[in-house]
């Protein structure tokens, strides 16, 4: 056994504004030892998505607050190094919710269980392109937003992994894609990589006057996952019948009280005849199977690419998950654990 403890990122106390480290409690408890059936799994990687400060929350929210006390819930990868059963030997990777530890006993798969990573693909991907974020960016974009070639499609948080998710999807059904990101450095990755047609830096740009000259004659689709002022922007640029898809609100924070800006002007849906739908990827579980293959098939042939920043050490997984909503990420925020 690499380490004699499992080391644990147990939740203190509820955050207030944004996380800091003190709202966490790094704790050592014995290594677990698995049972019938089942398998101890090494933690490598933790994926850090912004929805994980929402769980924080007392609020309401599409899945229950992370107790106090209890393991940070969150997403990761790891390798088997001892099992007891079968269909999941040691060496194999699974991916799933691990929490924010070193070692998780794997019971079963299942939704929020932890499922072997399929051969050929890189276990880092299943917190990616193959989960909540790749997922989220399909059926947004697809489903609820219905883009058609020739369509022009605004993409907001474009350098995040979702949004360049959404925004690549854009590109491959053949639209004109203009994404809005923070910083220079961003914006020349999302055109110059990702292959988006341009790039608005919400930091120094005037959002109005880009929209004016990129998209003349509106916005068919807008993905946003920022909310606020940058929703409001892209509302005063649709074209008529738009789809505008909620996937996010970055710009809140997600801690569980109403942002202070809103859409002020939502009446421009009534006029443009625009409509305005959030959803949720697990409102799609039965189509799973149809996303992943049409992710794969968009990567293989280089239509997607991924982006990761990776934070080192179990230490490091509260000032990761406060990284993405200071901007310091480009694309995944991942902690990696051990080599």
């Amino acid at each position: 056994m690499v380490n004699a403890v499992n080391r644990q990122w147990v939740l203190r106390r509820r955050p207030v504004g944004a996380v800091r480290d003190e709202d966490f409690e790094l704790r050592s408890v014995p290594v677990p030892t698995p049972g019938a059936g089942e398998a101890l799994v090494r933690v490598r990687w933790l994926g850090i998505d912004p929805t994980q400060r929402g769980w924080l929350n007392a609020a309401e929210n599409y899945i229950d607050a992370v107790p106090v006390g209890a393991v940070m819930r969150g997403s990761g990868v790891g390798q088997v190094v001892a099992s007891n059963d079968p269909d999941c030997p040691v060496g194999s990777w699974v991916a799933g919710m691990v929490g924010w530890q070193d070692y998780v006993v794997r019971t079963a798969g299942g939704l929020f269980g932890l499922n072997v990573v399929p051969d050929g693909v890189p276990p880092t991907a299943m917190l990616s392109l193959f989960g909540a974020p790749g997922l989220t960016a399909y059926f947004g974009m697809t489903d609820v937003g219905r883009p058609e070639p020739g369509q022009t499609v605004l993409v907001s948080a474009a350098a995040g992994v979702t949004g360049s998710i959404a925004g690549q999807i854009a590109k491959a059904l053949g639209c004109t894609v203009i994404g809005i990101a923070g910083g220079p450095e961003k914006c020349s990755w999302i055109t110059e990589h990702a292959g988006l047609d341009a790039g608005i830096d919400y930091k120094n740009d005037d959002i109005d006057a880009c929209l004016t000259r990129l998209a003349p004659g509106g916005v068919d689709v807008f993905f946003d996952g920022v909310g606020g002022r940058v929703l409001e922007h892209g509302l005063a640029h649709l074209a008529r019948h738009a789809r505008v898809v909620l996937a996010g609100a970055i710009s809140s924070g997600y801690q569980g009280v109403d942002p202070e800006c809103g859409p002020r002007n939502y009446m421009r849906l009534a006029l443009d005849r625009a409509r305005m739908e959030g959803f949720i990827f697990l409102d799609y579980l039965d189509r799973f199977p149809e996303a992943f293959t049409a992710l794969h098939d968009w990567q293989a042939r280089g239509a997607i690419i991924v982006a990761e920043t990776v934070s080192s050490g179990l230490e490091s997984a509260p000032s990761a998950l406060r990284a993405v909503f200071e901007g310091r990420n480009l694309g995944k925020q991942l902690v990696k654990i051990m080599p």
